[in-house]
């Protein structure tokens, strides 16, 4: 299932524009919009920009990465066959989450390309906090975990995409403004706190559970 997800999102424009949105996105903040972002305008050689604007870019992009894959499989009948063959319901889902984080990370981990650029124009070179960086990353990461899972446990719900859109993009945006903000940026700090690690992979756990409880009573 893994497999499967993953190469379809590369054998349609799916993934090259999700990334591609993103990659995009995040260089005009931080290299050509004049503003509070822009590393030129700011004077200083950090890579703040990055993380701060990733989290609103990826809640609205995470969400049109799950939103078709319970949709389609029920649409198509592919999931009454699925079922008939009895894999089972948590490898399904579990495949499905896992392609769609691998997809995220692959968009993120060329932003370190930026860190590079601003060590090399820093003065003296190389005068950028790479142990703020790397954890910074590495939250990041985890906070596209949480939202493609957000993402999937609201697509389980229904069989219109438009509608698993919205409301993945909802429920992101609530739990992110209420809850996951503050996890975010304790570990955006460059220090990998095991309760933030904790939270995180328990946010996933439990809406990877809804989703896995939902899948297997509904068609």
């Amino acid at each position: 299932m893994y497999r499967k997800e993953l190469s379809y999102y590369f054998a349609s424009p799916i993934a090259y524009l999700v990334i591609g949105l993103y990659l995009v996105g995040i260089s005009l903040f931080l290299w050509v919009i004049p503003g509070e972002w822009n590393i030129i305008d700011s004077g200083y050689a950090q890579v703040d920009g990055l993380f701060m604007l990733s989290p609103w870019l990826l809640m609205f992009l995470c969400p049109a990465l799950t939103m078709r894959l319970f949709a389609e499989e029920r649409q198509s009948g592919t999931w009454n066959l699925l079922i008939a063959k009895k894999v089972p319901v948590w490898r399904i889902v579990l495949g499905k989450y896992m392609a769609a984080w691998t997809l995220t990370a692959i968009a993120i981990l060329p932003c370190i390309i930026h860190y590079f650029v601003v060590a090399a124009i820093a003065e003296p070179a190389g005068n950028v906090d790479g142990g703020q960086f790397a954890g910074s990353l590495i939250g990041l990461i985890f906070l596209s975990g949480v939202f493609i899972s957000l993402g999937l446990m609201a697509a389980s719900t229904t069989k219109n995409q438009i509608v698993a859109y919205v409301f993945g993009t909802l429920v992101c945006f609530i739990l992110y403004w209420v809850l996951i903000q503050a996890h975010y940026e304790s570990i955006s700090r460059g220090v990998i706190d095991l309760r933030d690690v904790i939270f995180f992979l328990s946010v996933i756990a439990i809406s990877l559970i809804i989703a896995i409880t939902i899948s297997h009573y509904k068609k």
